[in-house]
This record gives structure tokens, sequence and C-alpha cells, in this order.
């Protein structure tokens, strides 16, 4: 059936449209000198299938279709910061995620005053 092709070849372009470094590597994330970079694992599945037939009863017809499915899931975070680059693992999906992230915001934050600490006592010294 050719037009159950043309459908599979504009499922497959629009899939590869989307997938492109950006969907794995995501937009850096800047707080103070921290930068966070999420790292996800995507995934795809596509489906496609025609048919036709003729009953001496009913007639003849056909028909196509298409299916997919998708999904994203976060798997680590680069984080660069004085320090370095690391790469912290997320194991446990999204609420990990945002654990991860407060908890290096919270870092960064802690840097932050003992920094401006340090700095007011040398100055008072």
């Amino acid at each position: 059936m050719p037009g159950i092709e043309a459908l599979f070849e504009k499922t497959v372009g629009e899939i590869e449209t989307m997938l492109n470094s950006r969907t794995v590597v995501g937009e850096p994330i800047k707080i103070d000198n921290h930068t966070l970079i999420p790292l996800v694992n995507v995934g795809f599945g596509v489906g496609v299938g025609s048919g036709e037939g003729t009953e001496p009863n009913k007639g003849s017809g056909h028909g196509g279709g298409t299916g997919g499915g998708g999904g994203v899931k976060p798997v680590a975070v680069v984080i660069v910061d004085d320090d370095g680059v690391r790469i912290e693992s997320i194991k446990s999906g999204t609420a990990s995620v945002m654990e991860r992230l407060a908890e290096t915001v919270g870092k960064a934050a802690s840097a932050k005053k003992e920094a401006a600490s340090a700095k007011r006592e040398a100055a008072t010294t």
C-alpha cells in the first residue's frame, strides 16, 4: 500500500527532527558560580500497519495506520563549578532531580555565605 510508506516516512522524519544533541543534553542552568547540565535518556517506539481485503457480501476495503510512543527520563546532571566538573547520577526519576538541584543550590548558597563572611572577617583584621 503506497500511502502507508509515505505515512511511515513522515513519522520517522518527524522523530528525526525532534532527536538532536539538545534532546539528551539539556540547556545549562547557571546558579552563581555553578552550571548544571541535565542529561536524559530518550526512548521511542513506532509501529506502522496496513491491510486490504474483499468479502463477497461486504465489498472491498483497505486501511492503514501508525502509532508511536516515547519517554524521557533524567539520568544525570553535569555540575561545573570552582572545584571542576563532575557527574551526579540520578537514580529515581524526577523527584530525585529536584532533590539534587535543591542540594546543589543549597551548597552554592552556603559557599557564597561562607565566602562573604570570610571576606568581612579579613577586612576587620
